[in-house]
């Protein structure tokens, strides 16, 4: 199978939401326009959560609406509940983009949700799609899937159910995110490997989440790696259809 490797940036969206400073729209979208420029294809340049909480992505509608006006640009946007996934759709996003934490400390500090919870949370939210824009690309991504600061070892099993549940969901993307820069190259490759043939002891504490009814997408979904070394599975982008 051929591998499928996308550049994605995220600076926009993860780099301003952890500085306490608010960058100007207009400098915002000059640094987009500039990366496109420089031929990056697909950048998440926003998230959709309360100004309250996170004034730097104040302005999320505004940036994603100047943002899809660059030709060739696919624009992502971070959406944490269906809230935040109706008013980037509405704002005229290209992909969804939602976060879901493979431990439950990171989870419960991230989001304030289980991980089960989250699981619910993105089938309404593939289920608002389906009605809204059906042609919508969704993409969940488990963070922290290879080591987290919070919980420390993530096992294995946890993220394969996590990711099967979320294909289960109706997710077109489902993606493992280095987050902390844990991973190292044999345990990439080894969790990989085992998420294309997936074989999951059972374990009762994921039942009601495998269950989820299905939110089948338009096309079939794809397990692909968001990790600092995505050379070391040699399996950037993994069709599961």
């Amino acid at each position: 199978m051929a591998a499928e490797i996308v550049i994605s940036e995220c600076g926009p969206r993860d780099g301003l939401q952890i500085i306490d400073q608010v960058m100007a729209t207009a400098d915002k979208l000059a640094w987009i326009s500039a990366m496109h420029r420089a031929g990056i294809t697909e950048i998440e340049v926003c998230s959709f959560v309360p100004p309250s909480l996170m004034p730097q992505m104040a302005d999320a509608a505004q940036v994603v609406a100047a943002s899809a006006r660059l030709p060739g640009l696919t624009v992502l946007a971070l959406v944490p509940n269906l809230r935040g996934a109706e008013a980037a759709i509405a704002a005229g996003v290209h992909k969804l983009t939602i976060p879901v934490s493979g431990s439950e400390e990171h989870s419960l500090a991230n989001v304030r949700k289980t991980r089960a919870e989250m699981v619910s949370e993105v089938a309404r939210i593939v289920a608002m799609r389906n009605e809204r824009a059906p042609h919508l690309p969704v993409e969940a991504n488990i963070s922290v899937a290879f080591g987290c600061t919070i919980a420390g070892l993530v096992p294995e099993d946890d993220v394969i159910r996590l990711s099967l549940a979320l294909v289960e969901a109706g997710v077109d993307i489902s993606g493992l995110s280095d987050t902390t820069g844990m991973g190292n190259p044999a345990q990439t490759r080894r969790l990989f490997r085992r998420l294309i043939g997936p074989s999951i002891p059972p374990c009762a504490g994921w039942a009601d989440v495998l269950m989820l009814p299905a939110h089948r997408a338009t096309s079939p979904p794809r397990i692909w790696c968001s990790c600092s070394k995505p050379w070391a599975c040699g399996l950037a982008s993994i069709s599961n259809g």
